[in-house]
C-alpha cells in the first residue's frame, strides 16, 4: 500500500501530516476491520501516500509531489493531519517539509489548488486544535477555520475542485470510522456539501450528540450525579461531561467496537468541537452559575432544565441514586413476575 500510482479510476489520496500528534493517524489503524488495506482497495481508494504507512521517502516523495504540481499525477483527497504552523511571522519556517526547504504550509496551499477535495483530519487541522492552545506561539490554525471563526490557513472562501469547502472531519483523535466513511462517500461520488454541517463536519456522524447512547442515560434523566471519578453517575453536573452538547455518534459508533470517553468513566470534553481545548475550566469540573451548570444541553433553555432537574431529583429511585455515587452496581433493578405489563 502506498505506490505512488495515478489510477484511472477511484480516489487517489494524498495524506500529509503537519503540526500535531499523529494520534490520527494511529487511530485510522484501528478500524473496525480486519483487512484495511482490502476495505480502502475495495472502495476504490488508492493511497498514494502516508508518511507512516508507505514505502517512498526522501527524493521519490519530492518527485511524486512535484508531479501533482505539474498535473501529471491526480489527486482526489488531500488529507492534512495536524495544524498549519505559519509562523514565525507569517513565514511558515517552524515547519520545513525534509529536503525541500519549503514550509509545510506553502506545500499544503499549493497541494490544495490542485486537489479534488481537502479533507481536515482531526481537530487539529480542522480549527487549529490542542496545538492552537495557550499563546499559540507557532500561530497554529487549521485549514480553514481558526478555532471558530472561518479563514485559517487557506482563507474562508477556499474551495477545492469539487467546489465544497474543507471537508472537518474532526475530533481528537478523528474516529477511524469518520475518516473511512467520508473517503468512502467520496469514492462513491456520493458527498455534497448539503451533507456537511455549518462547520463542514460530515453529517453521517456530526448530526448526532455523544449524549445519544450513553450508557448513563438512566442516571442523566433522574439527574443523578457522580460525584467522583469511578462512580457510574451521570458526569454532567460535577465532572465537567459535554456529552450533551459534543456533536459525534461516539456512543453508538463505539471505538475498537466497544468503548468511548463516558464508557471508560471519563468525561466528554467535546473534541469535535472548535476550541474544546480551552475551556476556561479544567475539563473535569463543571462550571456553574448559582449551582446551575453554564453547559446546557444543546437547544433546552435554561429555565426548562432547572425545572426538568428538579422534577427529575425529586423522582430519583433510591437504585439509581445509591449505584450513581458507587463504582459498581450496590442495588440491582428488583425481579418481578414475568407477565410484564
Amino acid at each position: 500500500m502506498g505506490a505512488a500510482r495515478d489510477s484511472s479510476t477511484g480516489l487517489n489520496v494524498l495524506w500529509l501530516q503537519s503540526g500535531g500528534c499523529g494520534g490520527c493517524s494511529m487511530s485510522l489503524l484501528c478500524a473496525d476491520t480486519t483487512d484495511f488495506h482490502g476495505q480502502w482497495r475495495d472502495a476504490g481508494i488508492h493511497l498514494l501516500w502516508h508518511p507512516s504507512l508507505s514505502l517512498e521517502s526522501g527524493s521519490e516523495v519530492i518527485e511524486m509531489l512535484n508531479r501533482v504540481l505539474d498535473g501529471t499525477l491526480r489527486v482526489d483527497a488531500l488529507c492534512v493531519e495536524g495544524s498549519l504552523l505559519r509562523g514565525p511571522h507569517g513565514t511558515g519556517r517552524f515547519h520545513v517539509m525534509a529536503g525541500t526547504g519549503v514550509p509545510m504550509i506553502q506545500w499544503v496551499t499549493r497541494l490544495a489548488a490542485r486537489a479534488r477535495h481537502v479533507i481536515a483530519i482531526g481537530s487539529c487541522a480542522a480549527w487549529g486544535g490542542i496545538t492552537a492552545s495557550g499563546d499559540n506561539p507557532t500561530d497554529a490554525c487549521g485549514l480553514q477555520y481558526d478555532d471558530d471563526r472561518r479563514g485559517g490557513l487557506l482563507g474562508a472562501a477556499f474551495r477545492s475542485g469539487s467546489g465544497l469547502p474543507v471537508i472537518n472531519v474532526a475530533g481528537c483523535p478523528t474516529h477511524p470510522g469518520w475518516v473511512n466513511d467520508t473517503l468512502m462517500a467520496l469514492a462513491a461520488d456520493g458527498l455534497t456539501e448539503a451533507d456537511l454541517d455549518t462547520f463542514g463536519r460530515p453529517r453521517f456522524y456530526a448530526d448526532q450528540l455523544v449524549h445519544h447512547g450513553c450508557t448513563r442515560n438512566e442516571f442523566y434523566e433522574f439527574k443523578a450525579s457522580a460525584e467522583k471519578p469511578s462512580d457510574l453517575g451521570c458526569m454532567m453536573e460535577h465532572m465537567g461531561c459535554k456529552g450533551t452538547q459534543a456533536h459525534a455518534d461516539c456512543n453508538t459508533r463505539l471505538w475498537n467496537g466497544e468503548g468511548s470517553c463516558t464508557r471508560g468513566g471519563y468525561a466528554c470534553i467535546s473534541c469535535t468541537e472548535p476550541g474544546f481545548q480551552e475551556p476556561g475550566h479544567p475539563f473535569h469540573q463543571t462550571p456553574k452559575i448559582a449551582g446551575i451548570p453554564i453547559g446546557l444541553p444543546t437547544d433546552m433553555p435554561k429555565a426548562w432544565f432547572v425545572a426538568l432537574a428538579s422534577l427529575s431529583k425529586s423522582a430519583t429511585p433510591r437504585r439509581v441514586k445509591v449505584n450513581a455515587t458507587a463504582d459498581h452496581i450496590v442495588v440491582a433493578p428488583a425481579a418481578r413476575k414475568t407477565r410484564l405489563k
